[in-house]
């Protein structure tokens, strides 16, 4: 992982401070074992296909594919953004595959999925950002897996409403974007991102009516103000759907764990975001963004 002068000196300053190298109890992670999470395997396998279930290292992996909810990442396995946090590959991708939208929804009909994610890696070479691929996967589950909603976890695209309008030709049931963590650490965090274009990407989608929803890591540099602040920003621009979970460094290379955030800190952010009038909050150490995710599509609100 290449990193930046804000991402060293985090390193540094993470580094004075003492690493953590035990997790607390409520961090441990169940094995990935059942029948259905099995199913699932073998369906990616056979049929080509990435998940940032396994390329993310998500310790949910288990719980989520045992209740036959999976999270499909498209566009391929190389990242265009040198995030500080992600254990995606980063490069320059080599090709576009046109056929992985047909993949993924037979791969969907096939497991009976009655809630599927789909996200990918950026592709900021791309003129369109990889919308396209977005929105015909879509459109082939919404026909060949009818009963099953979908939600799509999407990169911000440089912010160009013409990938956005893309994305609206087969609207998804839910539209996530993740704005990661607060905006002080974007150097550090997202140095390729913007926080303000990430709102306004929230916004633009729910001014088209779409549930819109974003997730946030703790326990990497921020306060607790700083996190309520964001989930106010959110619920400013349209966002009803917030996860907020314990950032987990995949690999050495990756930003290191400032501090692992207290149970009760995570019930505060739930009952803050409740309080500012967001319509569900996910919050605790192993909250990810596909996180009850097929709950959040029926939900009524």
């Amino acid at each position: 992982m290449k990193i930046n002068s804000y991402q060293r000196k985090y390193k540094e300053e993470a580094e004075k401070e003492g690493v953590l190298t035990h997790r607390p109890p409520w961090l441990k992670v169940k094995l990935p074992i059942g029948q259905n999470y099995s199913d699932v395997h073998r369906l990616m396998r056979e049929h080509n296909l990435n998940t940032v279930c396994e390329e993310a290292h998500c310790p949910n992996i288990s719980e989520c594919w045992n209740h036959r909810t999976a999270t499909f990442m498209i566009l391929g396995d190389v990242c265009t953004r040198s995030c500080g946090f992600c254990a995606v590959k980063m490069g320059m991708p080599t090709s576009l595959d046109l056929d992985e939208p047909r993949r993924v929804a037979e791969a969907v009909a096939k497991l009976g999925l009655r809630h599927c994610v789909i996200t990918s890696v950026n592709r900021d070479e791309l003129k369109d950002g990889g919308a396209f691929i977005f929105a015909e996967t879509v459109r082939l589950i919404n026909e060949t897996s009818p009963d099953c909603t979908v939600e799509i976890l999407i990169p911000d695209f440089k912010g160009d409403e013409k990938a956005f309008e893309i994305i609206m030709k087969h609207p998804p049931h839910i539209l996530n974007h993740n704005v990661e963590t607060v905006p002080r650490l974007y150097p550090v965090v997202r140095p390729q991102a913007k926080y303000k274009r990430s709102l306004e990407l929230i916004k633009w989608f729910k001014e088209k009516g779409l549930r819109t929803k974003s997730g946030l890591m703790v326990g990497i540099g921020e306060t607790n103000e700083e996190v309520i602040e964001v989930m106010k920003d959110l619920y400013e621009h349209g966002c009803d759907i917030v996860t907020i979970g314990q950032y987990l460094q995949p690999t050495k290379e990756h930003l290191p764990v400032r501090r692992f955030v207290s149970l009760e800190e995570f019930e505060y952010f739930r009952k803050e975001g409740l309080k500012i009038g967001l319509k569900i909050v996910e919050s605790a150490p192993l909250v990810r963004s596909s996180y009850h995710a097929d709950k959040h599509a029926r939900e009524n609100f």
